[in-house]
């Protein structure tokens, strides 16, 4: 496997080994939004060495995490929808609850509190919506589109033109999802809690983090592998059958 530095992307580097993922989440390197970087300058921007990384994921454990190069881009998009999307909904609905409680309970001595509770409305209101244009029209043509290329028929129609258009607003939505997730970060000092922090407060937090991880996971699938696929597959055939 070619692990060039200078020529492999660090959204690449994810996709080919999946234990990878694990180490840039430890060390928060953005592989998803952001996978486009090459190795080099994620890592230099993380302020690790090429190597350290390396070693690490070297040192980790094989992944049983399924690699979804090859996989029909249907049961990915279901794959997305059962466990990601699902687990997202149920994140948020926790964490607007929780934010609201330790917000009213805590935001006197800690108003930080306040503006999680606010970005996580933020968050919410941006992703609810997200997932349900990728669910109602986005994944159902890609879903179209893959038939009619095993099919070597027409593909189908859309109003939205060429599946790169919606592909890029929902990416352009990934970065926004992103943005806010590192406003989290930012003003909770990596979730790092206070000594007088209740139990709502911790948990708030932890599924904070949780959620943080499982959008990295979740937002590597879409834009590393997912769109590029559609978008490769949309471009094939219509070549073929013009």
């Amino acid at each position: 496997m070619n692990l060039d530095p200078a020529t492999k992307s660090i959204g690449q580097l994810a996709l080919e080994l999946p234990n990878a993922i694990n180490v840039m989440e430890k060390w928060k390197i953005d592989y998803c939004c952001h996978g486009n970087r090459s190795v080099a300058q994620a890592c230099a921007d993380a302020g690790i060495g090429i190597e350290e990384l390396f070693e690490a994921i070297g040192e980790r454990p094989l992944s049983t995490a399924m690699s979804w190069s090859c996989e029909p881009l249907a049961a990915l998009q279901t794959f997305i929808v059962e466990t990601h999307h699902a687990f997202t909904r149920q994140a948020l609905e926790t964490v607007v609850l929780l934010s609201d409680k330790v917000a009213s309970r805590h935001g006197a001595n800690h108003p930080e509190t306040v503006r999680v509770a606010a970005l996580v409305k933020e968050l919410t209101s941006d992703l609810i919506p997200h997932m349900q244009k990728e669910e109602g029209i986005l994944f159902p043509y890609v879903a179209a589109l893959e038939s009619a290329a095993f099919s070597g028929s027409e593909p189908p129609a859309s109003c939205f033109g060429t599946v790169r258009n919606p592909i890029r607003m929902m990416m352009n939505e990934h970065e926004a999802a992103a943005d806010t997730l590192g406003a989290l970060r930012a003003v909770t000092r990596d979730y790092a809690l206070p000594d007088d922090a209740c139990l709502s407060f911790r948990a708030l937090y932890e599924r904070l983090a949780e959620l943080e991880q499982d959008l990295h996971r979740h937002i590597h699938l879409e834009n590393n592998i997912l769109f590029p696929r559609a978008a490769a597959m949309e471009e094939s055939t219509r070549r073929v059958t013009a």
